[in-house]
């Protein structure tokens, strides 16, 4: 059997496909057609065709996009690459390909991966973080994607950061209209900006946490409190076996040992036993995620 997962990102669309056994068989990717819907399903479509040339068979083809496909209408809503806003992107693959398409929020398809043959291989019930330009997240429970009642399940990041103090009222304003979202503290730029608001000075997130002077010690300690207050809040309401971070910050190695220690005093139990892990597959556990939306077969 031949699953193929598509990533379809803001400026590339990668595609791979696994074996039966979940082995990878061929990679490729291209640049994403920039606010071109026409050319973004025609460069998908193309991918498939060749991926399927060269592997001498049929997939299936899942689909890890930004944004969620509405249960009512089924056109796509909540995307940042904002061509596909209100668009019928499932049915008009499914019509160029001539089969089933699944669709899944790129976060779901990242902890999908992750949960089926990545880090958390096993758990019964895992949150799926992505902390990078922005701040997502996805829930899988008992090896399936829960996408909920609304398709919004996991998204945490437009969530207000939890238990404020007095100095992170009302938060800095989001892309969504409201303000003090997880996203604006805990994305990349989140912690750029936290850095800008403390120093007046202008470092990169990666600048700031691999540098170790008091300045960028300082942030860093406030942004692993606000990680570990926000994935409190997750604790509380999922109670997940794992957590698996990705994502550009996920590459930070302090979160794993700082933030299970901090999280503890928000968490309403005496013990904590979810576990912060590391993505297994790293920037490829999204493409490989939505190949896995067909992991229970066709």
């Amino acid at each position: 059997m031949l699953r193929l997962g598509i990533d379809l990102g803001g400026t590339k669309i990668e595609i791979v496909g696994l074996d039966e056994k979940g082995r990878e068989v061929l990679r490729q990717r291209v640049d994403t057609p920039q606010g071109d819907y026409p050319g973004t399903l025609a460069a998908m479509a193309g991918l498939v065709r060749e991926a399927e040339a060269r592997l001498g068979c049929q997939g299936t083809v899942g689909v890890g996009m930004p944004g969620a496909e509405s249960r009512v209408t089924g056109l796509i809503k909540n995307a940042n690459s904002t061509c596909l806003i209100g668009q019928p992107l499932r049915r008009d693959l499914e019509a160029l390909l001539e089969r089933p398409v699944r669709l899944a929020n790129d976060a779901n398809c990242f902890a999908l991966s992750e949960a089926v043959d990545g880090a958390a291989a096993g758990a019964e019930v895992v949150f799926g973080v992505i902390i990078g330009t922005g701040c997502g997240g996805g829930v899988v429970v008992g090896g399936q994607v829960l996408a909920g009642a609304n398709a919004i399940a996991g998204e945490w990041g437009h969530n207000p950061l939890p238990w404020p103090a007095d100095e992170e009222r009302p938060g800095p304003a989001c892309y969504c209209g409201k303000r003090g979202c997880l996203e604006t503290w805990l994305s990349g730029p989140g912690l750029a900006g936290d850095f800008l608001a403390a120093t007046g000075k202008k470092r990169s997130a990666r600048d700031i946490a691999l540098a170790a002077d008091t300045a960028t010690e300082a942030a860093m300690a406030r942004y692993e409190d606000r990680l570990a207050r926000g994935l409190a809040q997750v604790i509380n309401l999922l109670d997940p076996d794992v957590i698996v971070l990705g994502g550009g910050l996920s590459n930070i190695g302090r979160l794993y040992a700082n933030v299970p220690r901090l999280w503890g005093r928000h968490v309403f139990s005496d013990h904590v036993a979810t576990r912060l892990v590391p993505p297994l597959h790293g920037d490829s556990s999204g493409v490989r995620g939505a190949a896995w939306l067909w992991h229970e077969g066709p």
